[in-house]
């Protein structure tokens, strides 16, 4: 090689060489770019993050080692802007150019989007962007609130709009900032100011713009407010290839402000044609009913009861004749059959009971019997005593009395009361017999 060039030679390269010779000329300086990501495999397993981008006029395929792309903190997805710092590179096996990627940025407007992205993730889980969630709009609401920029083209487009479909409305204006830093809080503002005022649905519009200049409608606070701002809120922000947080969570979603204001409002036209089919359904549904009533009325007058009022309470007066003949041949007939009832129970209770009352009689017999051989008093008519202390408890040992106290004996026939002279214990012996202690 001379001078930075390599020196050429007619004899022919292998392809492994020209593909060898081929990395090395690529991989020997570093290039920094942007483009669009278009497809992403990152699978489980892999070392490497493979993706692509693109521009309007190339797609290029990339590679990231995985060490590298977790150290960068960007989630690759299709659709985002991102800048690349790296070097092209082959894989020879297969021939193919890779872009091997050292660095990996969020590029402009993509690192806004992300924001909105991760936003719309996060209120779509919290269940702010469901179906069921959104509130209808009404058929023909007398007070419509606008929150828009006083001074824009889209407050001018939807009060022509009304003004031409639904002159009956209330346009309730609040006219706040749609761009900068403070915009969210003044759209927040507004959006009460028309809800307080009566507003029964409410247009949150504005002109188009750039991403940037629609990033106030991708303000948290604003998304919340309009899902619990309690009336329906439809938007028109005018700027179609990007959908807004406000788009999202809105009940309904117009593509510009005149829409907006059509969603709401009927046309003359429309309601002209509607109101004359309605008409004419009434008018026929009523004539219908008139007809049917009538001949209702016709067959009831032609009913017998109303020629004979006698046959109105034909029915029930035979009827009561029918009961009240049977009733006077069954009352008898139930009387006699329970007297003779009565009597085949009577005389059943005096079998029963007769053969019933000498058992008890006996048995009564025998307790009494055992009671009397129980009794003390028949035990004291044996020569038996019974001795108690002063507080009238029997006395059961000589441990519980001492000497000079008084107990009370009772006899067969009466009591003493004697005084205690002296307490002598008798001693038991416990004799064994049998065994090796036996003496």
């Amino acid at each position: 090689m001379q001078g930075g060039v390599e020196e050429r030679t007619d004899e022919p390269l292998s392809v492994s060489a020209a593909l060898a010779l081929a990395k090395r000329s690529l991989e020997s300086f570093t290039v920094k770019l942007i483009g669009e990501v278009s497809e992403v495999s990152n699978k489980p397993g892999y070392k490497a993050v493979y993706f692509s981008v693109k521009d309007s006029g190339a797609s290029m395929p990339c590679m990231m080692w995985l060490n590298r792309y977790k150290a960068a903190g960007v989630e690759l997805r299709v659709g985002m802007l991102v800048e690349l710092t790296g070097r092209f590179t082959l894989y020879a096996p297969k021939g193919r150019m890779n872009f091997d990627v050292f660095g990996l940025s969020i590029a402009g407007e993509g690192n806004l989007r992300l924001q909105v992205a991760n936003l719309a993730k996060k209120l779509e889980a919290e269940g702010l962007m469901r179906p069921e969630r959104k509130k209808q709009i009404p058929r023909l609401p007398e007070k419509v609130g606008l929150v828009t920029s006083p001074r824009g083209a889209a407050v001018h487009d939807v009060l022509r709009t009304l003004r031409r479909r639904f002159p009956l409305a209330t346009v309730l204006l609040a006219g706040v900032a749609v761009e900068g830093e403070s915009a969210p809080l003044g759209l927040i503002a507004g959006l009460e100011a028309v809800r307080d005022a009566g507003a029964e649905v409410v247009l949150l519009v504005r002109g188009g713009g750039s991403f940037e200049d629609l990033m106030p409608f991708n303000d948290e606070g604003l998304a919340r407010a309009i899902a619990t701002l309690g009336v329906p809120v439809v938007t028109g922000i005018g700027h179609e290839p990007d959908t807004s947080i406000a788009d999202m969570v809105a009940d309904v979603r117009a593509s510009t402000p005149t829409a907006a204001a059509e969603a709401v409002s009927p046309s003359l036209e429309g309601l002209e044609s509607e109101l004359g089919v309605r008409g004419a359904a009434l008018s026929g549904a009523l004539s219908r009913r008139i007809e049917r009533a009538f001949s209702v009325v016709e067959r009831i007058a032609e009913r017998p009861v109303f020629a004979d009022p006698n046959m109105l309470f034909a029915v029930e007066a035979q009827s009561l004749d029918l009961f009240e003949d049977r009733l006077q041949r069954a009352i008898p007939l139930n009387l006699e059959r329970d007297r003779v009832k009565l009597r085949h129970l009577e005389d059943q209770v005096r079998s029963v009971g007769a053969t019933l009352l000498p058992r008890f009689e006996n048995q009564l017999a025998m307790g009494a019997s055992r009671l009397h051989d129980l009794s003390p008093l028949t035990i004291l008519s044996r020569g038996y005593a019974i001795a108690k202390d002063e507080e009238g408890s029997i006395v059961k040992s000589v441990d519980g009395i001492e000497a000079n106290e008084a107990v009370c004996v009772e006899v067969a026939d009466g009591r003493l009361d004697c005084t205690v002279n002296a307490v002598h214990k008798i001693t038991i012996e416990t004799i064994s017999f049998g065994g090796d202690d036996e003496r």
